[in-house]
């Protein structure tokens, strides 16, 4: 009786393991999601590379289930407006919040 109780906690604890570490943590979004947000994230970094008008290197671009937040330092108003707008005219993306702040 011992050891069929000392093997049930032992399944019960590795279940609880294998379950749990299928979860994705970050915001317990799906794999699949995931994987969409890194590509949004990786296209809307690329426009920027390719766009003479807008420094990618200043921009950090984040996505979560197709927002996609925009931080760091623009030149201009009119950079950060660029951003903004390759960023929403990028596939996937739901909405863009813009906290870029403009340097003097």
């Amino acid at each position: 009786m011992k050891y069929f109780r000392a093997l049930a906690l032992a399944a019960l604890a590795g279940t609880t393991i294998l379950t749990a570490g299928c979860a994705v943590m970050r915001g317990q979004e799906t794999a699949g999601a995931y994987v969409d947000d890194a590509t949004i994230t990786t296209s809307v970094k690329a426009k920027f590379v390719e766009d003479k008008t807008v420094d990618a290197a200043s921009i950090k671009v984040e996505t979560l289930n197709g927002t996609v937040a925009l931080s760091g330092f623009a030149k201009s108003n009119a950079e950060k407006s660029q951003a903004e707008y390759l960023a929403r005219n990028t596939r996937g993306v739901r909405e863009v919040r813009n906290s870029l702040t403009v340097r003097p």
